[in-house]
């Protein structure tokens, strides 16, 4: 980082007032169908590579003004499509620097690096939209969670699109009529993991490509030499960088359930899988969740299966049918009067029983929950607003993400877990602490 380094904190309290200096135009003072530059968020994009580059064309209706990535190969078609962007790769020089021209901030970066971006960008006073998982540890998740609590004004949101799309909210209005009666479960299927993990840490030399910086792309982590088998892409399936295919996919395929049923925090989770190694997830799992009662529903068992293990056939397909409706993966709702099936972005739900498929295709339920125009727009509409989007840090996202991580722990343990449903504190005393709160290197604690 260039210049004094200061902490991340006192930096946060510096630079926090740069939301004062947003003020608003009037139109009528500019004319008629001009679109002042104080409508337009000025945009701060970390990680703009993958599915970072994705978040910035997500975004590109406001101001890209700054884009930051490690890698500037990655970064290559974003750097050559918002030319007069300012580039960085090290975040911390882009806020120390530009904390005053931007309002927002988007992270699309590794799991390993969420929290740390994220949290220096709240506490620099901007909007944060973060990918999924929120973060890749249960005390990263609840740090963030604290923080943007703290912050109501400062629109948070995680990046699992599914929650802004209409099938999720579908998906909420059948349930709630009672298309499918009281679901008593629901289970999930992916590929995932389409990158190598079941592995163990690879001992061959490499030479670090020149447009990586590898200590930056570290963060917090602890030092190692590197490898291809971590960067690009590849780290997801180890365990000191990202969370195998349940982190990468749960954010998604778990999000309408955990909103339509109020899920919270199981009681139990057991899992199998195939052989478990130190560093790197399993090639396939099964993960049991078990919700208890909670208000009006009964009891709920939520099952995932992630390396091509599928779910068995519904009763309601038949022998010669196509089941799953999709390889790639998918959600099975089943009530004690149907049951129903959704891509695993809650896209495109179908009801299993024909004729109830057709009625409701017919006459469709009258809209209950309002309709988005997608994750990003909603996001940066709630921060000119100065209100929350659906899925942000500490009403949504932060408990949806450790829901979903704490069956990781099942997994790494190979044994069941027990879990306080009403605060989701970890009643087995046989889970390593620093699975929960993981040690950083010198100048990344949170």
């Amino acid at each position: 980082m260039a210049g004094k380094r200061v902490s991340r904190r006192e930096f946060g309290r510096q630079a926090a007032g740069a939301l004062g200096a947003f003020h608003i135009v009037p139109r009528h003072v500019l004319g008629r169908g001009y679109r002042p530059p104080s409508d337009t968020l000025s945009i701060a994009c970390i990680g703009v590579g993958g599915m970072g580059r994705t978040d910035v064309t997500g975004v590109a209706g406001e101001t890209i003004y700054a884009l930051c990535d490690v890698d500037t190969k990655a970064a290559e078609d974003a750097f050559l499509s918002y030319p007069r962007a300012k580039r960085y790769r090290d975040f911390r020089e882009l806020l120390d620097k530009d904390a005053r021209s931007i309002d927002a901030v988007t992270v699309s970066t590794p799991d390993h690096t969420h929290a740390a971006i994220a949290m220096a960008a709240l506490e620099a006073g901007k909007h944060v939209y973060c990918q999924k998982p929120l973060a890749r540890t249960l005390s990263e998740v609840r740090a963030l969670m604290t923080e943007a609590r703290g912050r109501p004004q400062q629109a948070t949101q995680m990046g699992n699109q599914g929650h802004a799309m209409e099938g999720t909210r579908l998906i909420r209005e059948w349930v709630e009529a009672g298309l499918i009666g009281t679901v008593r479960e629901v289970h999930y299927w992916t590929d995932r993991p389409i990158w190598p993990q079941g592995i163990d840490r690879p001992t061959e030399a490499h030479n670090v490509p020149p447009w990586l910086d590898w200590q930056l792309w570290l963060g917090p982590a602890a030092d190692r030499p590197y490898t291809p088998a971590y960067a690009p892409f590849r780290w997801r399936g180890w365990w000191d960088f990202g969370t195998g295919a349940l982190g990468d996919i749960a954010c998604h395929a778990m999000d309408a359930a955990f909103w339509v049923l109020d899920l919270g925090f199981p009681s139990r989770i057991a899992a199998e899988s195939s052989r478990l190694y130190a560093e790197t997830a399993p090639k396939s799992s099964r993960i049991d969740y078990d919700f208890p009662a909670k208000g009006g529903r009964p009891a709920v068992k939520v099952v995932w299966r992630d390396g091509g293990i599928l779910p068995p056939r519904p009763p309601q397909v038949a022998a010669d049918a196509k089941w799953p409706p999709s390889m790639e993966g998918g959600q099975l709702w089943v009530g004690d009067g149907g049951a129903l099936v959704a891509g695993m972005y809650g896209q495109e739900p179908r009801l299993l029983d024909e004729a109830k498929q057709k009625e409701v295709t017919a006459t469709p339920l009258p809209v209950k929950y309002p309709r988005t125009e997608g994750v990003y727009k909603e996001w940066i509409a709630a921060a000119k607003a100065g209100s929350q989007p659906g899925s942000n840090f500490s009403g949504h996202a932060g408990p949806l993400t450790e829901m979903v991580l704490v069956g990781n722990l099942a997994v790494r343990l190979a044994r069941p877990i027990e879990l306080d449903p009403a605060t989701g504190a970890v009643r087995s005393p046989e889970v390593p602490a620093e699975f929960i709160t993981p040690a950083y290197r010198r100048g990344w604690a949170l």
